[in-house]
């Protein structure tokens, strides 16, 4: 599997959190009206008020997501960008002093 359907893959499992939290949401307030703890309209505006949230801030849901992918990712033992970048870094270095000790021995 390749690295673009592992992060397909997490994106869709953040969009699927994002429906069923949504969807839990509504339960509640449909459960809390059931119960006489809120009215209607009550249920209305708590629905509509954390959607709106939901759908006003996607920078931070976006920086959410990034931060449980990142997580996810380190558990599973994924090295990081600048991980990889420093070891090609010393493997350019290490090459270019094999080279160097190489040219030293031919002469």
């Amino acid at each position: 599997m390749d690295s673009n359907d592992w992060i397909k893959q997490l994106l869709m499992v953040g969009v699927g959190t994002t429906s069923f939290v949504a969807e839990k949401i509504k339960e509640v307030s449909e459960q809390w009206v059931k119960e006489g703890k809120i009215n209607g309209d009550q249920a209305k505006a708590f629905v509509d008020d954390f959607m709106n949230q939901l759908n006003s801030e996607p920078g931070s849901f976006q920086k959410q997501l990034e931060r449980q992918m990142k997580n996810m990712l380190q558990d599973l033992g994924v090295p990081r960008q600048t991980e990889i970048d420093e070891l090609r870094g010393r493997i350019d270095r290490l090459e270019r002093q094999v080279r160097e000790l190489e040219n030293k021995s031919w002469r």
